[in-house]
C-alpha cells in the first residue's frame, strides 16, 4: 500500500547548485518547509536565510543524514548530479532511510537507470527536458510548450488562421487536426475553458493539448 504524503510535507533538498536551489527557493515561495543540504558552506549560508533551515552536511554519509533527520522527511530531492557517484550513493542512502518519495536528478539515460534500479521514485531530466522544449519555441509558432509522458503535451499559442473567427465546432479542431483547445485568454482578461461554441479571435491565446508532432502540425496552419 502506498503511504500518503501530506500536501504541505516538508521537504529535504540535497545539493544547492542551480537546479537544486531553485527547487528550494520556489518550495519555500510555495510555503513549504524546506531542510537544504550542502557540502559547501558558502552555499549553505548563501542560502540560510532564503529556505526554512539550511545545514553544511555529507549526504554520502548515511550517519550524516541521520545526524540531520533525514529519516523524518516523506519527500528528498536529490539534486546533486555532475558527481554520479554521489547522486548513486546519496540516493542509496535515502532508500535505505526509507523515505517514501525520492526524487532524483540525472544527466543522461544511464544515469536515471541506476537511480530507478536502486530505489528513486521519480528520475528527473532537467537539461534534456529543458532541451526539448526549447527546440519546440525556436520555430517562433509556440509561445510555452510542456511534455509529459507518451509524447503529450500541452502549449501556448496564437491560433492559426484556420480557426479564426469559427466556433470550436464549426472549426473542426479535434477532428482535423488531432488537438484540443482546452483554454482562451483574450486580452485583457483571464484565461477561461473553451466550448464547442467559443470563438476564437486574431488576439487571443489559446491553451491546446495533443501530441507533439499534431502540435506542431496545428502550429505551422498560421505560416
Amino acid at each position: 500500500m502506498v503511504e500518503k504524503i501530506a500536501p504541505n510535507a516538508p521537504v529535504l533538498v540535497i545539493g544547492l547548485g542551480r537546479f537544486g536551489a531553485a527547487t528550494a527557493g520556489q518550495l519555500d515561495r510555495l510555503g513549504r518547509e524546506v531542510l537544504a543540504v550542502d557540502m559547501d558552506n558558502e552555499l549553505v549560508q548563501k542560502w540560510s536565510e532564503r529556505v526554512t533551515h539550511a545545514v553544511q552536511s555529507d549526504a554520502r554519509s548515511i550517519e550524516a543524514l541521520r545526524q540531520i533527520g533525514a529519516q523524518d522527511f516523506s519527500i528528498a530531492v536529490v539534486a546533486t548530479a555532475s558527481d554520479i557517484e554521489a547522486s548513486v550513493l546519496i540516493t542509496a542512502n535515502l532508500v535505505d532511510l526509507r523515505i517514501p518519495q525520492i526524487w532524483a536528478k540525472a544527466i543522461s539515460q544511464t544515469h536515471g537507470k541506476i537511480l530507478s534500479r536502486i530505489g528513486a521514485h521519480h528520475v528527473i531530466y532537467p537539461e534534456a527536458e529543458a532541451g526539448v522544449r526549447v527546440a519546440h519555441l525556436v520555430s517562433g509558432r509556440m509561445l510555452d510548450f510542456i511534455q509529459f509522458d507518451d509524447d503529450f503535451a500541452i502549449v501556448k499559442m496564437y491560433p492559426p488562421r484556420a480557426i479564426r473567427g469559427l466556433a470550436l465546432s464549426e472549426s473542426g479542431v479535434r477532428s482535423k487536426y488531432g488537438v484540443t483547445i482546452v483554454g482562451v485568454k483574450s486580452p485583457g482578461k483571464d484565461f477561461t475553458y473553451a466550448t464547442a461554441d467559443t470563438v476564437v479571435s486574431n488576439h487571443d491565446l489559446v491553451i491546446v493539448s495533443g501530441h507533439s508532432g499534431d502540435l506542431e502540425r496545428f502550429a505551422a496552419l498560421q505560416s
